[in-house]
């Protein structure tokens, strides 16, 4: 879609300077359709003086209207539009009525655009007539044309997001005496003991004398979120003015208390798991302690090489929790998770004279936490398979993990410079029992797949690769 710049380029003679004026007004677009419950269009004049053409529009999310195809782009012939003719030729705001569709009739407000003395188009607000029969929607209006004048200067986006149909809003005059509040507005106060808005002052303490907290939004000076008879508020405070002086005040305000409350049960929970996560890492430990104390005591090499290695799959078991104690239950980070393994691997499976380098190549994957014990026992298999058999004879080597995110999935390679596969390897009627706990680990947990062959340059190449619509195993 077409932005305004380069319809005002295609279409008008509109200098630089006018352009970026009209590009600063759409920032309130937003927030215009929601507050006037209206379908907002700005409409420019082309070239040839017969047609205007769309530059922006925005539906409302308050009401429900009836939607078109967009239209920005579109050209309309002036003869067709003559509200909007008429508005170009007073240069004053025009109320009519159009046909929408089928024969159905839309009421249609039109506003002027000014740089200076100059008319740079027309602000057409489209909305039913059930809308605009709505108790004081005409202060609706007021202040939507009102602030549509003050978005000449550069304004913050957020401040005029849209709203939502459960927002309340409440409209002041020049003295902060309110003139308008909705629906919601009202209830949300009448719970407050404050029975009726309209005529009092916004900052009576019949309104402000159950404020128990109050937060000011650091990085949004014009928000504050403030606990209130048991209600947690959100107050978004926006002050017409014009050289200085205040025209009217819009404020918004939304009811955040099933939100808090939501998320003081999300960080409780958050901070149980946690905790668990950090007590089944204390005892994986010391489980893996016991098992070291066994391996010592027993005579036989090939036991103390069997606990050896139950010892790291624990171990490696354990780090995944600590990860997910300290980082959070919902992700975890591969690449820092293949990192700890190794290091893991090169101070407990490795002799000390070896010289093992490590690496974890490509952007940091971040993957749910549910994926996290399978992996981490498959980057535990794949360096002990490395160490014990591809570096055989030899005193130092280098694994390499790489990763990358395809649309289906999730690759991971992993690769040695070692003495490479044996010959004859058939994984799949391999007895070795790490290689069979990846393939139960990648094809049964994760409904992935393994690959073995030779790396470039000598070693080893294992390349796993699993889905992202596949819900592991827990």
């Amino acid at each position: 879609m077409a932005d305004i710049m380069s319809i005002c380029r295609e279409h008008t003679t509109l200098t630089a300077m006018q352009q970026e004026l009209l590009k600063r007004m759409l920032v309130v677009f937003p927030f215009l359709a929601d507050l006037a419950h209206a379908h907002v269009r700005l409409y420019l004049v082309r070239s040839d003086k017969k047609s205007f053409v769309i530059a922006a529009e925005h539906w409302p999310h308050t009401v429900y209207l009836t939607p078109e195809e967009p239209s920005i782009g579109d050209v309309v012939r002036m003869i067709e539009e003559p509200l909007l003719c008429r508005a170009m030729q007073t240069g004053r705001f025009s109320q009519g009525k159009r046909e929408w569709n089928y024969g159905s009739m839309i009421d249609m407000m039109a506003e002027p655009v000014y740089d200076g003395s100059t008319i740079l188009g027309i602000v057409c607000f489209e909305t039913t007539s059930e809308n605009r029969a709505m108790e004081g929607y005409s202060r609706l209006l007021d202040a939507a044309r009102l602030l549509l004048k003050s978005a000449r200067k550069h304004l913050e986006p957020a401040m005029y997001q849209h709203l939502s149909a459960s927002d309340g809003i409440i409209i002041t005059d020049q003295f902060n005496r309110i003139t308008f509040a909705t629906t919601a507005a009202t209830r949300i106060f009448r719970v407050l003991g404050v029975q009726s808005l309209v005529g009092g002052h916004l900052f009576d303490r019949k309104i402000t004398q159950h404020i128990t907290k109050e937060t000011q939004v650091t990085s949004r000076p014009w928000e504050r979120e403030v606990e209130v008879g048991g209600l947690v508020l959100l107050e978004r405070d926006l002050p017409i003015k014009e050289g200085g002086r205040l025209l009217c005040r819009i404020l918004v305000i939304s009811d955040l208390t099933e939100v808090r409350e939501k998320d003081r049960e999300i960080q409780v929970q958050s901070a149980v798991i946690q905790e668990i996560h950090h007590r089944v890492k204390n005892n994986l430990q010391t489980i893996a302690s016991l098992l070291r104390m066994q391996a010592r005591r027993s005579k036989s090499p090939d036991v103390k090489a069997a606990l050896k290695e139950g010892v790291n799959r624990i171990l490696s078991i354990a780090i995944v929790h600590e990860f997910l104690s300290e980082q959070g239950h919902a992700t975890v980070n591969v690449k820092q998770l293949a990192e700890q393994i190794f290091h893991l691997v090169a101070m407990s499976m490795v002799d000390r004279d070896f010289a093992l380098e490590t690496d974890c190549e490509g952007e940091p994957l971040i993957l749910p936490s549910s994926y996290a014990s399978s992996i981490g026992l498959v980057l535990n298999e794949l360096v002990l398979n490395a160490t014990e058999h591809g570096f055989e004879g030899r005193h130092a080597g280098r694994i390499c993990l790489a990763m990358r995110e395809e649309p289906a999935g999730y690759v991971l390679t992993f690769t040695d410079d070692g003495i490479g596969l044996p010959e004859g390897f058939d994984a799949a009627h391999a007895r070795s029992l790490g290689v069979s706990i990846m393939r139960t680990l990648i094809e049964g947990d994760l409904g992935g797949s393994i690959q073995y062959d030779g790396a470039p340059g000598g070693g080893t190449r294992v390349t796993v690769a699993f889905p992202k619509n596949h819900k592991p195993s827990v």
